[in-house]
């Protein structure tokens, strides 16, 4: 191109450069004003060529700017998830050999403490369940569909229950545990107690982790409707240009000179701000680099009089009344199978348990009350032994679907059919019988300890009480149900919160039937009200 702008100029003469020369510093433009006042010979257009060649030349130094700024991004993107991948598998690898190591002591039989192999397990279980739960968190706040709920809850108790689960974490480091609670704080307030609960005990966690000595400190104050929750502690502190980083996804802040990493997947600080923030509350962070880090959250909570009902004491059942139940089970992980076998023979039921579809198909049972199946297995699926079971004839025959994936249940390729209940695993032991129950009608048997007349059922939630507009809500809630459209009935819930704020016995166990995708049960709860 230069030799070309050479050429040109040289045929153009001196009047022409001096003009060109000129325009040029108004801009693209006035050059091709100027050219125009040039006789455009056919050097007059080979210059004018070269002009629009080195427009688009410089053009295109912006557009690769534009580029390398875009390749920097996507390189600071690729490190970032390497970091969290990285992370993860640390995550996930130093529980499962603390179960691993257990389960080998127990089968060479060195006699390892049960009680505390147990409690071990079960920890570490806890943390995967989290860490899933975490995945499942930031999957939902990508689509806009984290959800949060309103629910009067006695604030002092659960505090109380917070601080409780976090000491003994402390002091198994030999830090001090300093809860400074306000002097006045309402007895109760409206809140998503699981959802804050997870900020706080994420908060606490991360104090507790990365401090090596001294303290960790929560500390409560409330005033005009104002609640403030401070987390301090004693650790390394947080540098000011890490202070909006770490509340990235999959990010962590950058480790003192010589200081061993701690785990994380860079996920907890993200999800804390964003529940936070959607319950009407701010997430802030004062720290520096060895004067530790206070992270403060400020929200309105709104003092609520009266008294909430208090829930049953937690029981056990040990079996049930009336004639034997049997139970078609059908599960291809052996262990699932072996435990969920084990728990309902201890109940009393009389199982039939079968490590895929075809076995259950082709065996013969004498019209079984229950059938407890797996939806992913290899073979035909679940959804296929729930038609073929129900195409045998059963009227009376309850299905309750197990899945580790939610989304099975909208499945767009395959008709879900007429089951009963859908649990997503992990299933806990408590949930499971009382849905059995449930779907069977049983009277259960407690063990000692349960409270007398404990088992008495919570009547439905009377609808009379709600007006004409919040009425509305069940009618489009009915037909939702109807049609299976899970958005529309969520949204109908939110809709129906908000109309009837006294409404929130009816709208918890609505909510309750969204969480274990348990439509029948949504349909029979609007049926008896």
């Amino acid at each position: 191109m230069k030799r070309t702008l050479a050429f040109a100029l040289a045929a153009t003469g001196l009047a022409g450069l001096f003009i060109i020369l000129h325009a040029a510093t108004d801009g693209y433009d006035a050059i091709l004003e100027a050219l125009a006042i040039i006789d455009l010979t056919a050097l007059g257009a080979v210059l004018l060529f070269g002009i629009r060649q080195m427009h688009e030349t410089l053009t295109g130094w912006d557009g690769l700017a534009e580029l390398s700024r875009a390749k920097q991004a996507a390189e600071a993107a690729n490190l970032a998830k390497s970091r969290y991948l990285a992370s993860v598998s640390h995550e996930i690898r130093s529980p499962l050999n603390a179960i691993y190591g257990y389960a080998q002591l127990f089968e060479r039989g060195d006699g390892a403490n049960a009680q505390e192999a147990a409690r071990v397990i079960l920890r570490c279980s806890e943390h995967l369940t989290n860490l899933v739960e975490g995945l499942l968190d930031i999957s939902q706040l990508e689509f806009g569909v984290l959800r949060v709920r309103s629910e009067e809850v006695r604030l002092p108790t659960f505090i109380d229950q917070v601080v409780a689960m976090m000491r003994p974490a402390a002091a198994a480091k030999g830090l001090d545990f300093i809860y400074e609670p306000s002097e006045r704080v309402p007895e109760y307030v409206r809140l998503d107690q699981s959802r804050f609960r997870q900020v706080l005990i994420n908060l606490l966690s991360n104090a507790i982790k990365f401090t090596d000595s001294g303290s960790v400190t929560l500390r409560t104050s409330y005033s005009g409707q104002i609640a403030t929750f401070e987390v301090r502690d004693t650790g390394p502190g947080i540098a000011p240009e890490d202070h909006e980083r770490i509340f990235e996804r999959f990010e962590q802040g950058t480790q003192a000179e010589g200081a061993r990493v701690k785990p994380g997947a860079g996920l907890g600080l993200a999800i804390a701000r964003t529940i936070v923030e959607i319950l009407g509350g701010r997430l802030e962070l004062e720290s520096d680099l060895g004067a530790g880090a206070c992270f403060r959250i400020t929200m309105m909570l709104s003092e609520i009089a009266g008294k909430v009902t208090t829930s049953a004491p937690a029981r056990r059942a040990v079996g049930y009344e009336g004639r034997q139940r049997s139970i078609v089970l059908c599960e291809d992980d052996a262990d699932q199978r072996q435990w969920l076998e084990r728990l309902l023979r201890t109940l009393g039921f009389d199982v039939h348990a079968h490590p895929n579809g075809e076995a259950a198909l082709a065996a013969e049972h004498a019209a079984p009350d229950l059938a407890i199946l797996d939806i992913s297995m290899p073979g035909i699926s679940g959804w296929e032994v729930a038609q073929g079971l129900r195409a045998r004839g059963s009227e009376t025959l309850k299905i309750l679907m197990l899945s580790a994936n939610s989304e099975e249940l909208h499945r767009p390729d395959f008709p879900t059919p007429g089951h009963d209940r859908f649990l997503v695993k992990p299933v806990e032991f408590a949930h499971l019988v009382e849905t059995i129950g449930d779907l069977l009608g049983l009277t259960w048997r407690w063990d000692a300890d349960a409270e007398p007349g404990a088992d008495t059922a919570p009547s439905a939630p009377d609808c009379e009480t709600l007006d004409a507009s919040a009425r509305e809500h069940l009618v489009h809630l009915k037909e939702f149900l109807r049609i299976g459209y899970v958005r529309g009935i969520e949204a109908e819930i939110r809709q129906l919160e908000e109309a009837a704020p006294h409404a929130e016995a009816l709208v918890g166990r609505l909510y309750d039937c969204l969480d274990r995708y348990d439509l029948a049960g949504m349909a029979k709860l609007l049926k008896e009200s």
